[in-house]
C-alpha cells in the first residue's frame, strides 16, 4: 500500500513520507500511556529488568528524533532544490547551507555536552574509568548502594568552540526558519541573540555600567571566556535550550494532539459537523453564521491551529452565510473569529495551551478548566454579534435547508468520529482515579483493563494517545476511507511533517528563551518598570493630577501588557507569539499583584488574538480568499466580531475567580512565599460567580450591541458611547461604580425597547 503511495512522488517526498511515519511511530511508542502488564511481559520476553516499551530517556530519544525532524523539514523546504532550479551557479551554497547539517551538529552538540552521555567519553572509555573509580571508593561506604548509575561530568567537551558551533547552529536554522515560518520570528530571535552577544562584549571590556548592557554572565571577576563558554553550554542542555522543555512539548506532550489533528483535517467528520450545527441552529436569524460558530469550535479545539480550521469548515460556512444575506467581508471575519477561538476552547486548546502548561507548571486539567468560562464568554458574544448583524441585515431564518448540507444517514455515522474522541479525552482528563476505580467500569471490565483506564485518568497525554487509538478505527465508518485506506497513512505522515515544522518554530522560540535566561534581560526590565511605575503614581491630565492606584494601577500596566503582546506578535503564529510576550512580561505583571498564572494566560489570549489583529491577521486572511473580499477590511471585520478576546483578558485579571482553580489567586509575596490575593480563600463562592457571571452577560450584550450598533433599532453615536461606557463601570470592581453601571444599563435598555416599540407603531422600523 505505502508502495502505491510513493510512486508518484519525487524522491525527496517519498524518502520525507516514510520518515513522517516512522517518526509518529515512535512518537506513539514513546507517549504510550501504561498498559497493565505490557511493561511486564516485555521485561520477560527481554530479560532486561529496566527495560521500556515507552517513555524513553529522553538523552536518547532527542537527538535522533531532532535529526529526523529537521530532515522532514529540508526535504520539505529544500533551499539546494530551489537553488537549483532558480541559481544554478550557487546550488551547492545551498547543500553548506542545510539544514540537516545543523540538526547534526546540534544533535552532536548535545550528546557531547550532557552529563549523562558524555560522547566523546563513551568513545575514549574515560567514561566508563571514571565510574569504575567512584565504585571503588565508595565500596562499602554505604552497604547495599550501588553506584553504577552515578553521572560523572564530562571530561572532552567542545571548550571554546562550542561558541562558533552554536552560532553556525543558529544560523542555519534561523534560514529555514524564514522559509519555513516567515522572518517576523526570525527578526525577534536575531535581535536578543544580538542583544546577548553585545552585552557580553560590553561586559568582557567593561564599557559601560547600565544594568540593560551587561549580561549575566556570571564570572563574577573571573574568566569571562570560562563564563561564556558555560552559557553556549547551557544553550544545549539546560532546560532552556534546544533539547529542554520545548523538544519535551513536541515530543512527549503535543505529539498525540497533532496525530489528532492531522487525522480529523482529512476525516469525513468536519463536513458531518457542519451539517449537524445548520441542522440544529437553521431556526435562529443568523443560522448559517451560528452554524459556523457551532462547527468552528468544536472542530478548532482538536485542530487547535486556526488557519487549517478556516480552511476546513470555512469553505462550507462562509458561501452559506453568504448566500443568506450576510456581507461577505462579516462572513470570513464570523469564521475567522470562531475559527482563532478554536485554540482557546476546552479540551484540547491547541499547541500553546501545552506550552502554557511548561511555562506555569499547572497541570493541564486545570488549565482546561481555567479555559471553560472565558471560552464560553467568546464565543456567547459572537453569538449575541451575529444576532445583531442579523437583525441590522434583515437576516431571517432559513426556512429549509441547502440540499448540499441536509444530514444523510451516513453523516450520523461520521459525526460520531468528532465526538467519541473528544469525550475519550474529557472522560479521562476530568475523571477521578478513585472514582473509575469504585464505579459502574469495575463490575464492568477485568481488572487489566480497568487498570489501564485507571493510569490514563487525570493525565492529558494518555487522555490525547486514547482519543488517536480509538479514532483510527472509526475512519473506516466512512466509504471513501474504506475504499482508499491510503488516506490514513497521508494524514499521519502530514501529522508527522507538521511536528516536524513545528520543531523547527520552536528552535527559534528555545533560542529566544535560553538567551534571554543568559542574558538577565527579563529580569532588569521587570525591575525597571516597576521602578517607574512606583514613581508615577500621578496621571497629568488637562492640568490635573489623576492619582494612580488599584485598579486604575492595573489598567494601565495590563493596556502596555496588550500592546508589547500586540506588537510582538505580529505575523507569529500563536505558539512564538505568546513565548516570546510571556518570557518578556509574564514577570512584570506577577509584580504587580497579578498572579504567576493569571498573566500567562492574559498574554496567551492576545497571542491568539494575533491571529485577527491586522495588519498580518493569517486566520482573517485566509477567511478573505473564500469570501472573495479584501484581506485588510476582513480583518477588522474579524477583530469587531471577534472584539472580545481582546476584552477578556483584562475582565479575568481583575477578576481572577472566573479562571476557577487556586492558582489564579494565588501570588508570591515579597519573602518569595505562596500566598492567596487578599480578599480570596482559594474557594469558589458560586454564589458571587452567579452575580459575576450575570454581571458579564449585560456587559457582553451591551458591548456586542454597540459594536454592531444595532439592538433593537439602529443605535446613535451617542447610545453607543453610553453602551461602551457602562460595560466598563458594569464590570468595575468598586461596588458603588458597579451599582451605577447596572442601574444605567437597564435605563438604557428600556428606553431602547420603548423608543423601538414606539417605532414599530409608527411603521418607521421593519419587524
Amino acid at each position: 500500500m505505502t508502495g502505491t503511495i510513493l510512486k508518484t512522488r519525487p524522491l525527496g517526498q517519498k524518502i520525507a513520507f516514510v520518515l513522517s511515519l516512522a517518526l509518529v511511530l515512535v512518537g506513539m511508542v514513546n507517549t504510550m500511556p501504561e498498559i497493565a502488564g505490557l511493561q511486564d511481559w516485555a521485561r520477560d520476553i527481554t530479560g532486561r529488568p529496566f527495560f521500556r516499551v515507552s517513555g524513553f530517556a529522553p538523552e536518547y530519544l532527542y537527538p535522533p528524533v531532532f535529526l529526523v525532524m529537521m530532515v522532514i523539514v529540508a526535504l520539505n523546504a529544500s533551499v539546494y532544490r530551489q537553488w537549483k532550479e532558480h541559481r544554478p551557479r550557487l546550488a551547492w551554497l545551498g547543500l553548506l547551507l542545510g539544514l540537516v547539517l545543523g540538526a547534526f551538529l546540534g544533535a552532536l552538540g548535545y550528546l557531547v555536552e550532557i552529563d549523562s552521555v558524555c560522547l566523546f567519553d563513551q568513545i575514549t572509555g574515560q567514561r566508563a574509568r571514571l565510574i569504575q573509580d567512584a565504585s571503588e571508593r565508595a565500596a562499602g561506604v554505604i552497604p547495599g548502594m550501588s553506584f553504577d548509575a552515578e553521572v560523572p561530568e564530562c571530561q572532552a567537551r567542545f571548550g571554546v568552540w562550542i561558541l562558533p558551533l552554536l552560532m553556525t547552529i543558529i544560523g542555519l536554522f534561523f534560514t529555514y526558519n524564514v522559509r519555513v515560518w516567515g522572518a517576523p520570528l526570525v527578526i525577534v530571535a536575531s535581535i536578543v541573540v544580538a542583544y546577548t552577544i553585545g552585552t557580553a562584549l560590553i561586559w568582557v571590556f567593561d564599557l559601560s555600567q547600565n544594568s540593560f548592557l551587561v549580561t549575566k554572565l556570571g564570572a563574577d571577576g573571573g574568566d569571562a571566556m570560562a563564563a561564556a563558554v558555560q552559557k553556549a553550554t547551557n544553550v544545549f542542555i539546560s532546560s532552556d535550550g534546544i533539547m529542554g522543555r520545548f523538544m519535551d512539548i513536541v515530543v512527549n506532550q503535543v505529539f498525540p494532539y497533532v496525530i489528532l489533528g492531522a487525522l480529523f483535517g482529512t476525516s469525513a467528520g468536519g463536513t458531518s459537523l457542519i451539517k449537524l450545527a445548520v441542522k440544529l441552529t437553521r431556526r435562529l436569524r443568523g443560522g448559517p453564521a451560528h452554524a459556523a460558530i457551532v462547527s468552528s469550535a468544536l472542530f478548532g479545539t482538536i485542530t487547535g491551529g486556526p488557519v487549517t480550521n478556516v480552511l476546513s469548515t470555512g469553505r462550507l460556512t462562509i458561501p452559506m452565510m453568504i448566500r443568506n444575506g450576510f456581507n461577505p467581508r462579516f462572513a470570513g471575519g464570523v469564521e475567522a473569529a470562531a475559527s482563532s477561538g478554536g485554540q482557546i476552547m476546552p479540551p484540547v486548546m491547541g499547541v500553546a495551551a501545552f506550552v502554557l502548561v511548561a511555562l506555569t507548571a499547572v497541570p493541564y486539567t486545570k488549565v482546561v478548566i481555567a479555559a471553560f468560562l472565558p471560552a464560553m464568554a467568546f464565543f456567547f458574544s459572537i453569538f449575541l454579534t451575529v444576532m445583531f448583524q442579523a437583525r441590522r441585515d434583515g437576516v431571517e431564518a432559513m426556512e429549509e435547508i441547502p440540499e448540499d448540507l441536509i444530514m444523510e444517514p451516513q453523516d450520523r455515522l461520521n459525526v460520531v468520529m468528532i465526538f467519541a474522541p473528544i469525550l475519550v479525552i474529557l472522560f479521562l482528563l476530568l475523571g477521578n482515579k478513585d472514582a473509575v476505580a469504585n464505579g459502574p467500569l469495575s463490575w464492568i471490565l477485568w481488572d487489566g483493563a480497568l487498570k489501564t483506564i485507571i493510569n490514563a485518568t487525570g493525565d492529558a497525554i494518555s487522555a490525547g494517545w486514547w482519543a488517536v487509538i480509538v479514532l483510527l478505527p472509526l475512519l473506516l465508518l466512512d466509504p471513501k476511507t474504506r475504499a482508499n485506506p491510503r488516506k490514513i497513512l497521508h494524514s499521519l505522515a502530514e501529522g508527522g511533517i507538521l511536528l516536524s515544522r513545528l520543531f523547527l518554530l520552536l528552535f527559534a522560540v528555545s533560542i529566544i528563551s535560553s538567551f534571554l535566561n543568559e542574558s538577565g534581560l527579563t529580569g532588569e526590565l521587570t525591575r525597571a518598570v516597576t521602578a517607574w511605575l512606583e514613581h508615577a503614581k500621578m496621571l497629568h491630565l488637562f492640568g490635573f493630577e489623576i492619582p494612580i492606584v488599584g485598579g486604575i494601577y492595573l489598567m494601565l500596566a495590563l493596556i502596555c501588557a496588550m500592546f508589547c503582546a500586540i506588537l510582538l506578535g505580529m505575523g507569529m503564529p500563536t505558539v512564538p507569539a505568546y513565548v516570546n510576550v510571556a518570557l518578556l512580561l509574564g514577570p512584570l505583571l506577577s509584580n504587580l499583584g497579578v498572579s504567576f498564572f493569571t498573566a500567562h494566560m492574559f498574554v496567551f489570549y492576545f497571542a491568539v488574538a494575533s491571529a485577527i489583529t491586522p495588519p498580518v491577521a493569517i486566520a482573517a486572511f485566509a477567511a478573505a480568499s473564500i469570501a472573495n473580499t479584501e484581506p485588510m477590511r476582513t480583518g477588522f471585520s474579524a477583530v469587531r466580531v471577534g472584539i472580545v478576546m481582546f476584552a477578556i483578558p483584562f475582565i479575568f485579571a481583575w477578576y481572577p475567580e472566573l479562571l476557577l482553580i487556586e492558582e489564579a489567586v494565588t501570588i508570591t509575596n515579597d519573602a518569595g512565599q505562596n500566598v492567596l490575593i487578599e480578599g480570596y480563600s482559594g474557594q469558589t463562592d458560586w454564589a458571587w460567580m452567579a452575580f459575576l457571571g450575570a454581571r458579564l452577560i449585560l456587559a457582553l450584550y451591551l458591548l456586542a450591541s454597540a459594536l454592531t450598533r444595532y439592538d433593537h433599532a439602529p443605535m446613535g453615536g451617542l447610545e453607543v458611547g453610553a453602551r461602551l461606557l457602562v460595560v466598563v463601570l458594569i464590570l468595575w470592581k468598586t461596588a458603588l461604580v458597579m451599582w451605577i453601571g447596572i442601574t444605567a444599563a437597564i435605563v438604557i435598555l428600556c428606553l431602547h425597547y420603548f423608543w423601538t416599540n414606539r417605532l414599530r407603531e409608527s411603521h418607521a422600523l421593519r419587524p
